[in-house]
């Protein structure tokens, strides 16, 4: 690509960061309260701050100034605050229809002939199955940090929209509290499904939450004009925290045009800084698939057919678990993988390893420390959204033995979060180095590192925006044949669905600024959104900045209602004003969107880095 278009990108790009900073200046300098909410939120930080644990509490829960569902948490946070240490006498499950009522108003109800019928229809979670999710019980001491937690692990569940925990002192002995946990259902029954093209397609139904116990079906047809078989079908089945030992299973089976095949898997994570074991269990039987599913995406033209095993075990060693929102966890963990192939590509000197019959065997070290701020419209639509701050940095080691060549792994990767400690935002960073090694040299090695940052929610008028900043670097180091850096959803440029800008080396800056208005329709959110993509990628043998460029530049809206388990709906218009054959110069998209996902920084099991 000729010089002159790399600096008209770039000038442009920095022109856009210029003036997304100066908005944010100008946004900031209106920005404005009410002196009551000022005088509030001033005495309750003063009164945070005479103690070392209360300060440590106020600085880890509240994010800033500036909303009323904000104040409203400062507000629970102030009364639980004053309420530590007292014994609890009684814990209640209150669960409010799925529309109507809300956690400021539990009284209100739906007017509307869709949402009394909404209401109707839905089938409320069983109570167990809330309380099997539920860690505190009558008699123990109240502990602000572990229910604030506790509300975070419920909070994840796919059922549940939302929950809080109210605290009420006993009007008759002040040294007990009633806890009443409210919680509000999605509508658990959703469809989706694309249009690939006019050859493929795909229709989805689920259900989020089956009978009310807390499971999760799906069931999707696949079809394809030309390949066979030209209906397929997929189904999948999940149950979470089996037994209240937060163990879950999930089953699928897929028969369509891209894989035949079966997977079980069973998991326990390391969900709270306080827990001692984690593992997990996953078995799969593929027939016929085009990528090795539970590896890195490489796709492949050829069938291939095997079977996989993995089986990983960990356990934490606690430090500082007496000191509020200082607890880490020291995690050692093993574990081992297993493939074994029917059918494969015939193998080459290139690419031996990747198609290999291999056992491999990992350990880690990893130091964890998190805690959560809990805020609102980032990715979501208004419900609570628990930010991760903390970080996670780990040691990997492991031994290869597959049937070519016995190799070495060894990895180093650092992660933080929040740095940003006087204003509200959120910056997350992270860099990993590894590789493998045999007897002659160090083969398929990568370098990574990935910032990112989200600003604090500035009010325009009455509307809410924020800005959205990524920048991601990844350098593989004698990498196979097969494997290529893509400019590819959400490693790359929004939209840019080419193959042909392929590499061993990749750059990507991504800019996204945010609208959210106030009003909906029927419960319908929208969020208006522009961005600005640029994406360097080639070859590993030179500067990263001697490579092609290319960017993609667009806007749309996102339309979502956080009482459905529909997924997020998105319009995007995009242009990419260089790019090659395979993608065209405008682009446009009207699918279903996964709603992004915060970095964890709980402890994991042993992996390599992902070449992705």
């Amino acid at each position: 690509m000729k010089r002159k278009f790399k600096w008209i990108i770039a000038v442009g790009l920095c022109l856009l960061m210029h003036v997304a900073y100066a908005q944010e200046q100008s946004i900031d300098s209106v920005f404005n309260r009410s002196s009551s909410s000022e005088q509030f939120y001033d005495s309750l930080k003063h009164k945070a701050y005479r103690s070392g644990i209360t300060r440590l509490m106020y600085d880890n829960l509240v994010s800033g100034k500036g909303s009323e569902n904000q104040l409203l948490i400062e507000k629970e946070l102030s009364r639980m605050n004053a309420l530590e240490g007292k014994t609890i006498a009684s814990v209640r499950v209150r669960q409010l229809d799925i529309i109507g009522p809300s956690f400021a108003d539990t009284a209100r109800t739906s007017h509307s002939w869709l949402g009394q019928m909404a209401n109707k229809l839905h089938t409320q979670t069983n109570e167990r199955i809330i309380r099997k999710n539920i860690l505190v019980q009558p008699g123990d001491s109240l502990n602000v940090e572990y229910l604030l937690d506790n509300e975070r692990i419920i909070r994840r569940l796919p059922f549940i929209k939302d929950v809080r925990f109210w605290v009420d002192q006993d009007s008759l002995n002040q040294e007990f509290v009633h806890v009443t946990v409210l919680t509000k259902d999605v509508f658990s029954f959703g469809v989706g499904g694309n249009i690939n093209g006019l050859k493929a397609a795909t229709l989805e139904m689920y259900n989020q939450n089956m009978w009310g116990a807390g499971h999760q079906i799906s069931a999707a047809i696949v079809g394809h004009a030309e390949e066979v078989p030209y209906v397929g079908f997929e189904g999948f089945y999940s149950i979470n925290n089996i037994g209240g030992n937060f163990v879950n299973i999930a089953l699928g089976y897929a028969n369509t045009y891209r894989r035949e095949g079966t997977t079980l898997v069973f998991d326990k994570e390391f969900l709270r800084a306080t827990t001692k074991w984690g593992g997990g269990l996953t078995l799969s039987r593929w027939t016929r698939a085009d990528r090795l599913i539970e590896d890195v995406p490489v796709l492949i033209d050829f069938e291939l057919d095997y079977r996989y095993w993995d089986l990983w075990s960990g356990y934490a060693f606690q430090l500082h678990k007496d000191t509020p929102y200082r607890n880490k966890q020291l995690v050692l963990s093993g574990r081992m993988r297993y493939y074994d192939f029917f059918k494969r590509p015939a193998p080459d000197p290139m690419n031996n390893q990747f198609f290999a019959d291999s056992k491999f065997y990992l350990a880690s070290l990893s130091l964890s420390k998190r805690s959560y701020v809990r805020d609102h419209l980032i990715y979501s639509f208004g419900i609570t959204e628990d930010i991760p701050k903390g970080f996670l940095h780990e040691w990997v080691v492991g031994y290869d033995d597959n049937e070519f060549n016995k190799r070495w792994y060894s990895h180093l990767y650092f992660s933080s979060g929040n740095f940003v400690r006087y204003k509200p935002s959120y910056l997350q960073a992270s860099a990993g180095f590894g590789g493998f090694f045999d007897s002659n040299r160090f083969e398929q090695g990568q370098l990574e590192i990935n910032t990112n940052y989200i600003s604090r929610l500035y009010s325009v008028g009455n509307k809410g925006f924020r800005q959205f900043v990524k920048l991601s670097y990844v350098l593989g180091i004698r990498r196979f044949d097969v494997e290529n850096l893509l400019l590819y959803r959400d490693n790359g440029i929004r939209g840019f669905r080419s193959r042909e800008a392929a590499g061993k080396q990749r750059l990507v800056l991504s800019l996204e600024s945010v609208l959210f208005p106030p009003k909906h329709v029927l419960d319908f959110n929208f969020a208006f959104f522009g961005f600005a993509d640029l994406g360097i990628i080639g070859s590993n043998h030179h500067l990263i900045f001697n490579e092609d460029y290319y960017a993609g530049i667009g806007a749309g809206v996102r339309i979502r209602n956080e009482n459905l388990v529909f997924q997020t709906l998105q319009l995007r218009l995009s242009w990419f004003p260089n790019h090659p054959a395979d993608v065209g110069g405008f682009g446009a998209d009207f699918s279903e969107r996964t709603k992004s996902q915060f970095y964890s920084f709980q402890a994991r099991k042993p992996d390599v880095l992902r070449f992705e």
